[in-house]
């Protein structure tokens, strides 16, 4: 984990031992957060499991918000990572391919950060400020995915369609812990070739003639 402090009021790491103790006190916090929720997580154990002491958490964190915050921020920059490789993969791809690529970079991604969906799914917990942000900086990459996989698509129309992707996705992952394990396979392979014709369809579009 690659620590990011980046709200006013948080003292930042000068030295490696102290970017190895704000990796270890996020970790610990990921965990916590994991375990208990947000709201019932609380500083003390968090400093505990990062083995450090409450005033060294202080130190770096002086509220957990603002530890929720660091979090979500350091997650958000490994989702943006994966999305711009995408970008830079999508020519060249099917809308089969893409539709897969692309549910299976969110259910990847969640799967591995699991605290990245305590947290913003928190609610009223904590500002929404920052789900806001990212909800819309993967628009953007869903946006310039779209303007090379549907050339034709008008500019105009780019940012919906980006929108209905967006949620396709978070659908497939949303499928994630329904049981029986039978019917969910089947249930996000359905969404799968939804996205995939949905795809397809933006891609079949042809310029409108003069």
């Amino acid at each position: 984990m690659s620590p990011r402090i980046p709200s006013p009021g948080m003292r930042a790491p000068q030295r490696r031992r102290g970017h190895e103790r704000v990796a270890a006190l996020l970790s610990a916090a990921s965990s916590c957060f994991v375990e208990k929720g947000y709201d019932a997580a609380t500083m003390t154990e968090i400093a505990a499991r990062a083995g450090a002491s409450i005033g060294s958490l202080y130190q770096f964190f002086p509220t957990k918000e603002a530890l929720a915050e660091a979090l979500i921020a350091d997650h958000a920059e490994a989702l943006y990572g994966h999305m711009e490789r995408l970008v830079v993969q999508t020519p060249g791809w099917s809308s089969d391919e893409l539709a897969a690529r692309l549910i299976r970079t969110f259910a990847d991604y969640r799967r591995r950060h699991p605290s990245f969906v305590v947290l913003v799914e928190a609610g009223g917990s904590l500002p929404s400020m920052l789900g806001r942000t990212i909800r819309h900086r993967i628009r953007d990459y869903l946006s310039q995915i779209l303007a090379i996989h549907a050339p034709a698509l008008a500019a105009g129309d780019l940012r919906p369609a980006a929108m209905v992707v967006q949620q396709l996705m978070k659908a497939a992952v949303a499928l994630h812990n329904e049981q029986p394990a039978s019917l969910r396979q089947a249930a996000q392979t359905q969404l799968r070739s939804a996205l995939a014709l949905y795809l397809k369809d933006l891609a079949e579009q042809r310029q409108p003639t003069a």
